[in-house]
């Protein structure tokens, strides 16, 4: 749910101090020990959640959505959300006012990021508070801001639905995504029926059931490949009949194996 009011504060100084700081666009480099979250928070200001090596996983009320190298996920201002790692994780983030320039939608979404903005992004997080407002830094972030208005979407994202029937089944699935039980199995359970689920979940979510529960295994998969578990494993227990099935899925999707996109970042 999108907040209006006061920004709920971050544990980290140094995040609450950039928010302060004079530039529309300032940078935050961080490491994460592997399972780190950050607990519930918001910023006064957008931010784009990035980084330079791991997969993390960006919750709010309204949905899900992963960030493994080579992407991104856009956080509105005062949007209440909450980061995890999923392993050893390297986040080069941004902080954006709105004078930055930069068009920020008022939901949570990922991008790809290409190697020329990382590139950028990893020069402007090592910026100072007080770089100057003409000059080769200047010139840096103005063609950081150029770039990130082009971002391409990309489907990592998980949308919940608003409805306490279709709702619940999200739930459920997220709390376990190798649940193999068909609509009808979840409709009963729901107090709903089959045609009444499909419905909420196209309409609340844009996604049918069969295609949510897909992003919610591929979702869950690149959080476990993130902290080191192999293929394998992850593809057996997230209820694929074979590693070859869950890798061909992969590749539909994100069009490279999975061994491949962690490796190169989606590139």
């Amino acid at each position: 749910m999108l907040q209006t009011g006061q920004p709920l504060r971050s544990r980290d100084p140094a995040v609450e101090a950039r928010q302060r700081w004079p530039k529309a666009i300032v940078g935050y480099a961080v490491d994460y020990a592997p399972g780190h979250s950050t607990g519930r928070h918001s910023h006064g200001r957008a931010q784009l959640v990035h980084g330079e090596k791991g997969v993390m996983t960006v919750r709010t009320d309204d949905g899900a959505w992963v960030v493994p190298p080579g992407y991104a996920v856009w956080v509105p201002p005062r949007m209440v959300h909450e980061v995890r790692a999923a392993g050893a994780v390297a986040m080069r983030t941004l902080y954006l006012r709105p004078d930055s320039g930069v068009p920020v939608d008022p939901r949570c979404r990922v991008v790809r990021v290409p190697a020329l903005v990382r590139e950028l992004i990893a020069r402007v997080v090592r910026l100072p508070e007080d770089y100057p407002e003409e000059g080769p830094e200047a010139r840096l972030v103005a063609v950081l801001a150029d770039e990130l208005s082009e971002l391409p979407p990309a489907p990592l994202d998980l949308p919940l639905p608003q409805d306490r029937r279709a709702l619940a089944v999200a739930e459920a699935l997220i709390a376990d995504p190798a649940d193999g039980r068909d609509l009808d199995d979840w409709a009963r359970s729901a107090g709903a029926s089959d045609r009444t689920l499909s419905r909420l979940f196209r309409r609340e979510t844009g996604l049918t059931f069969g295609r949510w529960r897909q992003r919610r295994r591929l979702l869950a998969a690149l959080e476990r490949l993130g902290a080191g578990e192999p293929v394998t494993a992850v593809a057996l227990d997230l209820g694929y009949d074979s590693p070859s099935a869950f890798i061909a899925m992969f590749r539909r999707t994100l069009g490279t194996s999975p061994t491949r996109y962690l490796r190169d970042g989606g590139d």
